[in-house]
């Protein structure tokens, strides 16, 4: 496996100082719900945060389902999440999503776009992301990998 749920757990506690959610009271306060356990407290707080376009709130949702940390353990749900955070140009997200497609959770299969979004990771700023990409790259042709370049240096946020 690319990564481990591990790495993706450790991946929320670079979100504190990385975001500028629209609310930064409810959004800490949902952290902190988080790191307390209390992961009823973090949904609620995260939620409309999340659905007004809070790419920080859209990656930890994505974190919880990924994990089944107060909501049903959902790879899909996961991946909505991520990928809502990563076209904003979330690096963790990012990293998070490309994770998703090497390991085919809650998405098919697809070498090509987990080298993508890991590279973008990468670029931008988390640790995770290289080390990722490098690995998806081992199972790669040199044609897919040219491709997630391109891929990835087309990309543009949104």
């Amino acid at each position: 496996m690319i990564a481990t749920l591990r790495t993706l757990l450790v991946a929320l506690t670079l979100i504190t100082g990385a975001a500028q959610p629209a609310s930064a009271g409810a959004f800490e306060d949902g952290f902190a719900a988080y790191r307390s356990e209390d992961y009823p407290t973090a949904l609620r707080l995260w939620m409309p945060l999340a659905r007004q376009g809070d790419a920080g709130a859209q990656f930890n949702l994505g974190i919880m389902y990924a994990n089944g940390r107060g909501v049903p353990q959902n790879d899909a749900e996961a991946v909505k999440w991520y990928r809502l955070a990563a076209d904003q140009g979330d690096a963790g997200a990012q990293s998070n999503l490309g994770i998703m497609y090497a390991n085919g959770r809650g998405v098919p299969q697809n070498y090509v776009l987990a080298y993508m979004w890991s590279n973008l990771a990468s670029a931008g700023g988390n640790a995770y992301g290289g080390k990722n990409r490098d690995e998806v790259a081992a199972k790669m042709t040199p044609a897919q990998i040219a491709e997630a370049q391109r891929l990835a240096a087309e990309w543009k946020p949104k």
